[in-house]
């Protein structure tokens, strides 16, 4: 006969069971303690996200193109725009702006925040610079003015046609080249034609945009006061309807020069009776090409002269011009001109 072996278990001992207690209790709160400190610190970084940051004063940074978050984080923290370069990375990923950050020069106001800089970087809201192409330059002139700005970046392009940029300022950011800017300019210029050329009046006597831009250019340089361009826009289309040639001294100034700047002295006469293909004393109606860059109130005095019956105009002494319809009115005007310079001349002696 058989001997049962089974022996009855052995109940566990108290410590053993304190401990089994103590092994559940904490993997019921262990996940509740993770979740707080978590949520700890998240509301610990989100309030330094947002607080105000270590900035003295306005701070200026540039960010160029091409940039990832670790590379903009480590620039801002070099510049001592931020104070806790893992916080600025964790809230600008939790925020959903890691990848919309945009490159650019920009002026941190003093004590930004961290979420401030994510918004600005987001927003794209970069220092803009500014290029002033002043009215009646020439193409030659005004890649002077491109070539000499300290802030546009890379090698001239070619030499755009006379009248084929937009005298106007125009804003930019660092990095943008030189040759973007001009073109921003010749776009301008096509822009304002393409908008202006169909309203224009009818029975002028410039018949495509090219010979309005050619005489816009020729107004531009007459004059400097805008309130006379379309005094001098309606001489000169009242000229080319007789036909009767355009006599304007800046065209002979172009032929000789070339665009390269200003005569520098008075008209010889030798030039007004040399034959070049821009002195329009010379040629019949317009010039080959523009003599300049002429702007928008130029264009427009050229697209809608006034009704005038007005073929002549001199200078006035005062800075403007006098305005005659008849060879006598005007030799009357440059008597008065004349006049006035003679004792110009008396007084300054």
């Amino acid at each position: 006969m058989s001997q049962d072996t089974d022996q009855p278990e052995e109940a566990p001992k108290p410590e053993r069971r304190r401990f089994l207690r103590a092994l559940l209790v904490l993997s019921l709160i262990a996940p509740m303690l993770i979740v707080a400190l978590a949520g700890g610190a998240y509301l610990l970084g989100k309030s330094q996200f947002n607080a105000e940051g270590p900035l003295p004063a306005p701070q200026v940074v540039w960010l160029e193109k091409g940039l990832g978050l670790n590379a903009i984080t480590s620039r801002l923290a070099d510049a001592g725009v931020i104070s806790s370069p893992l916080i600025f990375r964790l809230g600008t990923r939790l925020s959903g702006a890691s990848s919309s950050l945009k490159a650019g020069e920009y002026e941190f106001p003093a004590h930004v925040s961290m979420a401030g800089i994510v918004r600005m970087l987001r927003d794209g809201k970069s220092i803009l610079h500014k290029i002033t192409i002043p009215e009646g330059l020439t193409t030659q002139q005004a890649m002077a003015v491109v070539k000499a700005d300290r802030v546009l970046v890379g090698d001239m392009p070619m030499l755009p046609s006379e009248g084929a940029l937009l005298p106007e300022t125009y804003k930019f950011t660092r990095g943008t080249t030189r040759s973007e800017i001009v073109k921003q300019m010749q776009r301008a210029q096509t822009a304002l034609m393409n908008d202006l050329w169909p309203n224009r009046a009818a029975n002028l006597p410039v018949k495509t945009p090219e010979e309005a831009l050619i005489l816009a250019s020729i107004v531009e340089k007459e004059t400097g006061l805008k309130t006379e361009r379309p005094q001098v826009a309606a001489v000169f289309s009242n000229r080319l309807k007789i036909p009767m040639r355009l006599q304007s001294d800046p065209t002979i100034v172009y032929g000789i020069t070339l665009g390269a700047g200003p005569l520098g002295r008075p008209i010889r006469r030798s030039e007004i009776d040399r034959a070049t293909p821009y002195n329009t004393y010379q040629i019949d109606g317009l010039p080959p090409t523009p003599i300049c860059n002429p702007g928008r109130a130029s264009i427009e005095a050229v697209l809608n002269p006034p009704q005038t019956k007005d073929l002549y105009f001199v200078a006035d002494g005062t800075g403007g011009h006098a305005f005659s319809p008849s060879l006598a009115g005007h030799e009357r005007n440059v008597k008065e001109w004349r006049k006035l310079e003679r004792a110009k001349d008396k007084a300054s002696k």
